[in-house]
């Protein structure tokens, strides 16, 4: 859907125009239009470049900015993931894990796309550096008004930030439906998903006692 592989058949459309067949203009636009956060942003960013050449990157190929606006740009959107600018001249391998994918999440929203990939985005965090990603995009999601495509496995994350959910099964969509209190799922894949999903509050086993 990024463009970063070619599809075997079928088209993909954006806005009603099919990738294939955009134009240099229109793919520079396109490529400003939707931006992808990865689930190891280790891999993501190149490790010798500092946070500040991170997020100068993107606005330099795809918006028409002088370098001063750039860097006002890349300082407001460390403000914005909750980040000052004391990390700008860090590298990578000197950030924490949820620091690190926070730097990756600004670097998206640095050239304001229409739609967000989130790709197993914070996956790789514990407990509670997911929860305050999930606070986080929730603020920003309001803030730049930007839709987000959000791929997880975990049903507890879905909840918590989506207002719909679409399931797959081998590469086809088999389910799609509202999120409300309690996800209830008609198909098999559905289904099965839901039962890997560790309970929230897990319940203490009743222990006989022996006599």
């Amino acid at each position: 859907m990024v463009g970063l592989e070619s599809p075997s058949q079928g088209n993909i459309n954006w806005r009603g125009e099919p990738l294939a067949k955009l134009n240099r203009a229109q793919r520079k636009a396109f490529r400003r239009d939707i931006q992808m956060v990865f689930q190891d942003s280790i891999s993501a960013v190149n490790p010798r470049k500092t946070v500040r050449e991170i997020l100068r990157e993107p606005m330099r190929h795809l918006l028409s900015l002088k370098k001063s606006e750039q860097l006002a740009r890349a300082s407001e959107m460390l403000k914005a993931v909750d980040l000052d600018d004391s990390v700008l001249d860090k590298r990578p391998p000197q950030l924490s894990g949820g620091q690190l994918q926070r730097v990756c999440l600004a670097r998206a929203l640095a050239v304001e796309p229409k739609l967000l990939i989130l790709d197993e985005a914070v996956s790789n965090l514990d407990l509670v550096l997911q929860a305050g990603v999930i606070r986080l995009l929730k603020k920003l999601q309001q803030q730049f008004g930007t839709a987000c495509l959000f791929i997880t496995h975990d049903l507890r994350l879905v909840e918590r930030f989506c207002q719909r959910v679409m399931v797959m099964d081998n590469g086809q969509i088999v389910e799609t439906q509202a999120v409300g209190e309690k996800l209830t799922f008609s198909s098999d894949a559905g289904r099965v998903l839901q039962n890997a999903v560790l309970p929230a509050f897990p319940v203490r086993r009743r222990t006989t006692e022996k006599v």
